[in-house]
This record gives structure tokens, C-alpha cells and sequence, in this order.
């Protein structure tokens, strides 16, 4: 429509029509961020990073509510901190969507004419056991600790009212649970990709993900929503992570902080991965605090509180990268702690060999759910990014597995 006829018609309109053409979400939303039709079960709303996937969940919760179709909701996230921080108090969470209040004591959100929602973390599967849902919006389903099991928790729990639905809003992972989910007949989906919600997104962020994942398998992934099956050039396979995926930690007779070092603080990643052993041989990653964007003072805090927060043992780090350095400022940040440069002499791939040999064998463990790592590792086969995250990984279960050869040709820099 040429300019001119849209001003002559936005001035033939009611400034009433006006305003609702600018605020209400089924004049903004892309068709994909609205309800299929149809008499389904649950919705599977599959989208990259910042495609509009919480906006979604959000406005469809806002929604019910004004219709008072939805009143006992499930709000359900990887993490408390995530469900909080991303879909009640997030820029497009559901306080932005909706006139409510959060209780945040309560892990409960209540709207003025009744309707109540149950804020949930799926990091435990039980903590769903008890409650009973009209609707539930389950956010990045592929994060969850233990998917499937806190999901069959959720379909138990959708009980009330004439129609309960559920929707299902991630970035895809080749996980079984999700593949499991998408095979169900009375699951629709929708998908969006990063670039089509460019118009919500600041350039840089669009600029950093084409700048680091452009072109790449875990761009694919990450930016328009694919779900991509474990790499064949790939050390590890999804399966062995999965395999051994155990709820609980065991007493530990050692535990390590690892760190990869950024070459620079523009938006480059640093590795910072701590892992355990236990006096069965059997080894337990525990955290992935791996951070990006920081100053070196900033990442080496991080790997302090990492350090102190699991009572770790030493701290091992990369050379490659600013030597003496990185252990300056690891022991500004960490005075007493043992720390221990290692520098490499083979490429990632082959360093990594070892330690990719010993989750084959069933040896190492993930206390729940570390997504980013695991993308790396499934991922990664020589080419492309540095895969950080999983760089630590090596280190940390070279040092922990030292008979194991976990690193040929490493150099200890002490």
C-alpha cells in the first residue's frame, strides 16, 4: 500500500481502533507466535534464540486469563532462576503481558479475577507431583534436567477444566524426549528463527550469533531452530551423556575447577568447568559456569566463586593464552588457591580423545543438565568455533583421570 493511502487511512480510523492496532498482541504477533487451530493437546513451539518464544507463552497465558479459560496455570522453566528471570520478570515475561502479581515466596503468580499460577522448576521432577493444572506453559524444554520424566509429571497433573493444553516453547536439541514429544499425534508445532524477530533484537546480538555460529551446526541449532542429529565426526554421542545422567552427587575424593582462557573479551567464551571423582573411579561433571563477554578479572572472579562454591581442590588452566597471566590473575582473584597451568601441544580434537573414551565406557557422569556443554561436545568435530565449554571439560578430567593418559602431550607449566 503506497504511503500516502496508509496515512489517509490510519486518520479515517477511531483512535480507539488505533490503539488496539499498537497494543493488542494478535495485531503484533507473527503467525507463528499465535494458537494453531485444531483440537490439540499441546503445543510445540520450536524457535531459535530470541525468536519470540517467551513473548508467545507469555501473551497465550495473558490471554486466557482475560477469557477466563485458564485459571490453575503451570508455569514451568529449567531452573527457578530461570522461570523468574526469563518468564515472569523478563522483558517479554508474563508481568510485561499481563496485569498481575507475582508472589515470589509463594512461587505463585495471582491475577485480580482469580486465576492462579503455580511457578515450578523442573530441576526435580516431583516438586510437579500434587498439582493440578488447566494449562501449563513449559519453557525450553530441551534445558530441563530430566525432560522426560518432569514432562510425564506434567501430563499427570493436566486434569482441570473441559480443555486443558499445554505449550511447549524451546530451542530444539536432539534429545529423545523431544523427538518423543514431536511423534505425539495431538502435538502441533510452530518454528521461528532468530532472524525473524530481527526487528525485536538489537543488530548486535543478530551480529554475534552470525559471528560465532554462522555457518555451523550448532548455528543451525541455535538461530533457525533445527533439530540436528549428533554429528558422526563428533567424539561424543548424545546417547553416552544421557545414559549416565544421575540425579544426585556422590562424596568426592577430588574436585577441579577448569578453564579455558578467552583470546579477548570481545564476546569470546571462557571455559570454566568443574568436575569430581569419587572413590569408585567414577567421575561427575557438576558445573558448567562457562561466561562470555567478561574482562580477565571478571571471568577469573567467576572461576573463583566456582572454586569456593564446591569446595574444589585446584584449579587447572590453559597456558596457550596469556601464560603467567592467566595465573596472575586467578591467584589476584583466588590467593590461596593451588592453581596449575597445563599448555597444549595437540589440537582440541586429539587432547579430547581420552576423555570422550571414557564417557564410551560409561565412566563420566552429568549431575543433570549442562545444554551448552553437551551441544559442544555432540558438535564439535576439528572445524569451526572453539568449543570452550567443552575445552575445560578435557582439562578438568585429564587432571582427574591422570592414568588414563586424558591429555598426550600436555606440558604441565607450573
Amino acid at each position: 500500500m503506497p504511503r500516502a493511502t496508509r496515512q489517509t487511512l490510519v486518520r479515517e480510523l477511531p483512535a480507539r481502533l488505533i490503539r488496539r492496532l499498537r497494543t493488542d498482541w494478535i495485531y503484533q504477533a507473527r503467525p507463528e507466535q499465535l494458537p494453531p487451530p485444531g483440537d490439540w493437546r499441546t503445543w510445540l513451539f520450536l524457535g531459535g534464540r530470541g525468536s519470540g518464544k517467551t513473548r508467545a507463552g507469555a501473551e497465550w497465558i495473558a490471554d486466557g486469563v482475560r477469557r477466563r479459560k485458564m485459571r490453575r496455570i503451570g508455569v514451568i522453566g529449567a531452573t527457578w532462576h530461570d522461570v523468574r528471570s526469563v518468564m515472569i520478570e523478563g522483558e517479554s515475561g508474563l508481568l510485561a503481558a499481563t496485569d498481575a502479581t507475582f508472589e515470589a515466596s509463594n512461587h505463585r503468580i495471582k491475577w485480580a479475577n482469580g486465576a492462579i499460577a503455580d511457578v515450578v522448576s523442573a530441576e526435580e521432577p516431583d516438586a510437579v507431583r500434587g498439582h493440578q493444572f488447566d494449562c501449563v506453559w513449559a519453557d525450553e524444554f530441551c534445558k530441563w534436567a530430566y525432560p522426560q520424566e518432569s514432562l510425564d509429571m506434567i501430563v499427570m497433573a493436566l486434569r482441570l477444566g473441559k480443555d486443558p493444553r499445554m505449550l511447549v516453547t524451546t530451542t530444539p536439541r536432539a534429545i529423545k524426549a523431544l523427538k518423543d514429544l514431536m511423534a505425539m499425534p495431538d502435538v502441533v508445532r510452530t518454528h521461528s528463527t532468530t532472524k525473524e524477530n530481527a526487528a525485536n533484537l538489537a543488530p548486535t546480538f543478530l551480529a554475534g550469533l552470525e559471528l560465532r555460529y554462522g555457518g555451523t551446526r550448532l548455528g543451525r541449532q541455535e538461530m533457525e531452530a533445527e533439530l540436528i542429529e549428533d554429528n558422526d565426526a563428533a567424539l561424543w554421542k548424545r546417547d553416552w551423556i544421557e545414559a549416565a545422567r544421575v540425579r544426585v552427587a556422590p562424596s568426592f575424593n577430588r574436585v577441579v575447577v577448569a578453564v579455558d582462557p578467552p583470546v579477548s573479551v570481545a564476546g569470546d567464551e571462557c571455559g570454566i568447568v568443574a568436575a569430581g571423582r569419587d572413590d569408585d573411579g567414577q567421575g561427575y561433571v557438576i558445573a558448567d559456569r562457562s561466561v562470555a563477554g567478561l574482562t580477565a578479572a571478571g571471568w577469573a572472579a567467576r572461576v573463583a566463586e566456582t572454586f569456593a562454591a564446591y569446595h574444589a581442590d585446584a584449579i587447572v588452566a590453559e597456558a596457550n593464552q596469556g601464560g603467567d597471566m592467566v595465573k596472575q590473575v586467578l591467584i589476584d582473584a583466588l590467593p590461596n588457591a593451588p592453581v596449575r597451568l597445563v599448555h597444549a601441544v595437540r589440537d582440541k580434537r586429539t587432547r579430547a580423545v581420552p576423555a570422550a573414551a571414557l564417557y564410551e565406557q560409561g565412566r563420566i557422569h552429568h549431575i543433570g543438565a549442562f545444554a551448552d556443554l553437551e551441544d559442544q561436545m555432540v558438535s564439535y568435530d576439528g572445524s569451526g568455533q572453539s568449543p570452550d565449554r567443552m575445552d575445560a571439560l578435557v582439562w578438568a578430567l585429564a587432571d582427574l583421570f591422570p592414568l588414563t593418559r586424558a591429555n598426550p602431550r600436555v606440558r604441565r607449566v607450573e
